[in-house]
């Protein structure tokens, strides 16, 4: 049986419109979530990282202090990088997309935000029935 590495579970898209150090670290946050990482497991280092997913240093360093800065790792000097907290929520967010305004429209937007309570983040957009602008949302 093979044994799992830490590079099977982090996957970066240089095609995507997300820049890669935040993708490095909902990668990272996805899998401590789904518990394939715990708490105080080591890192790679900047340098391997790098290599290995063949993005720069700057793009890794970045992606390891977001993940520092929300309290999910921290570094000893010389030693690495490791996991110090395996317990926090994500806040969920929704991407609500209508044509135009009106009252009905208002009336469904007032019912789900009343139905997903506070727990969720929208993101509210009108694209009104401009198709270039659709296509924009959703790229």
């Amino acid at each position: 049986m093979k044994k799992t590495s830490f590079f099977d579970f982090i996957i970066i898209d240089g095609d995507s419109a997300t820049p890669k150090y935040l993708q490095l670290s909902n990668a990272i946050i996805k899998t401590i979530e789904q518990g394939k990482l715990k708490k105080n497991d080591l890192l790679p280092s900047i340098n391997e990282l790098s290599y290995k997913l063949e993005i720069s240093r700057d793009t890794a360093e970045k992606g390891y202090k977001y993940l520092k800065n929300i309290g999910v790792i921290n570094s000893v000097p010389g030693k690495g990088y490791y996991i110090t907290n395996t317990e926090f929520k994500r806040k969920l967010k929704v991407f609500l997309l209508f044509n135009k305004l009106s009252s009905h429209k208002k009336i469904v937007y007032d019912a789900f935000i009343a139905a997903i309570g506070e727990e969720v983040s929208v993101d509210f957009y009108i694209y009104n029935n401009d198709f270039t602008l659709f296509k924009k949302f959703l790229t």
